[in-house]
């Protein structure tokens, strides 16, 4: 399904972006297909609203700000998606992780926080269920709970620091890209299958790249991504119910 762009043009950075996507009504903008069948719609409004709370926790929590390092240990999921906007729009660095790297981040948004318990940032632990409504485990000791609190802060933004174009947006394998650079040319208004097997930093972007051109995306994690590639008759169904485009390769 070919969507036209209603971008009026190229988006500079996030906070454009999330103002379009927040006028934007009810169609949808990022489909999520999970594991076990889970299945996510947000329309443009309800995920800058996502991404409304989130800046206000992370600025309120935190001093979340230019020069402020978020570490995103999240899998390629509609919450990253959340959390990384946010970040942005706060003029933080998000950076994702590599295993055996020196990392040492302000803020570590976590679906795994026994593995950051010990860091000595703060924590943010994410429950990646859809109906989630609090982690469920034992949250170390100061850590937030996104999913009872992301719900508690405000649907408009608050205060919120200037963003430094000039910072570094997104720090990963691939190197760095600074805010100045972050959100790539626009897509063609299309509605696209984004496969969860790709990098977390490549499925960022690409989405990025698809909302500032009007378009939409169906993001699928790693497994589902992989069943769908093997199985070509459920691949054609749900390209067909979601109206959306496999651009393969």
């Amino acid at each position: 399904m070919q969507i036209a762009s209603r971008t009026g043009g190229p988006v500079p950075d996030v906070a454009s972006l999330l103002a379009r996507l927040a006028a934007d009504g009810g169609r949808p903008r990022l489909t999520w297909y999970g594991d076990d069948g889970e299945r996510v719609e947000l329309s443009g409004a309800v995920l800058a609203n996502w991404a409304s709370k989130t800046v206000n926790l992370l600025v309120e929590e935190f001093d979340a700000a230019p020069g402020t390092r978020v570490v995103v240990d999240l899998p390629a999921h509609w919450r990253t998606a959340v959390w990384a906007l946010a970040a942005w729009r706060t003029g933080a660095t998000v950076e994702l992780p590599e295993p055996g790297a020196d990392a040492a981040p302000d803020v570590v948004v976590t679906a795994e926080p026994g593995r950051w318990a010990d860091g000595g940032a703060d924590l943010v632990v994410v429950s990646l269920p859809a109906l989630a409504r609090r982690y469920d485990g034992d949250l170390p000791a100061g850590a937030v709970d996104a999913a009872a609190a992301v719900m508690t802060y405000g649907d408009v933004i608050g205060w919120v620091p200037e963003v430094d174009p000039g910072q570094d947006a997104l720090v990963s394998a691939a190197g760095a890209v600074g805010h100045r650079d972050l959100v790539p040319a626009p897509g063609d208004g299309a509605r696209v299958l984004v496969d969860g097997r790709e990098t977390v930093a490549d499925v960022l972007r690409e989405l990025l790249g698809i909302w500032a051109g009007g378009g939409s995306a169906v993001l699928t994690s790693a497994a589902t991504a992989a069943e769908l590639e093997q199985d070509e008759p459920r691949r054609t169904r749900l390209l067909s119910s979601e109206q959306a485009q496999w651009r393969r390769g």
